[in-house]
């Protein structure tokens, strides 16, 4: 796990706003340093670089939801009521974090720089496995389907709402959504319960 100072996670919080709004390239690490009132110097000694800074954005928002999933395990509540706290829990980190998951995504695709990935892909891991932890324990009281892949549910989850992301316009149309922020409570609401009456059935299906 990534342990930040305060003065770090501000850095992280001026730096995920400005790479939202201008880009990963549109935006300087002086511009970072004005806006978070510390010099260059200190953004270079705390993330080494621009790269490691947009690496410890991510891992710092996926730590955020491995403590959720964490503290979710140890509810009094059933399987299936896990389940869908976490489908809610993965909707809300995606739908506040979006333009972030975009911009890394893109960099990698795109190949364009060098990024380590080695500490995302072992939060992402954990994440996993507790989701895991929820999905074996249903199938252990004889609730889920012993054949279910929980690997499968979280991309389930994340493509979903990122697919409405890349089509947001064309949604807005269709559903007749007319701004942002009823946009967003359909993801928050309508999206989400259909989500989960899916993974539900996919859960609990017997065949």
């Amino acid at each position: 796990m990534n342990h930040y100072s305060d003065k770090q996670i501000e850095i992280i919080h001026v730096a995920e706003k400005l790479f939202a709004l201008d880009g990963f390239d549109g935006t300087s690490v002086r511009k970072i340093a004005a806006k978070a009132n510390v010099n260059v110097a200190m953004i270079s000694y705390y993330f080494g670089s621009k790269e490691r800074l947009l690496e410890s954005i991510v891992i710092y928002r996926i730590n955020g939801l491995r403590l959720q999933l964490e503290n979710l395990i140890a509810e009094d509540l059933s399987p299936i009521e896990k389940v869908n706290k976490i489908i809610e829990y993965y909707i809300q980190q995606v739908i506040s974090n979006i333009d972030i998951h975009q911009i890394i995504q893109n960099e990698i695709s795109n190949n364009k720089r060098e990024f380590n990935l080695n500490a995302f892909a072992e939060v992402k891991k954990n994440n996993l496995a507790l989701l895991k932890y929820v999905i074996t324990e249903g199938q252990m009281q004889g609730l889920f389907n012993e054949s279910v892949k929980s690997e499968l549910v979280a991309p389930m989850i994340i493509g979903t709402v990122i697919y409405f992301h890349l089509n947001k316009s064309f949604y807005k149309d269709i559903l007749t959504i007319k701004n942002n922020d009823d946009y967003d409570d359909y993801l928050k609401n309508d999206l989400t319960i259909h989500l989960q009456k899916t993974i539900n059935a996919i859960l609990t299906n017997e065949t």
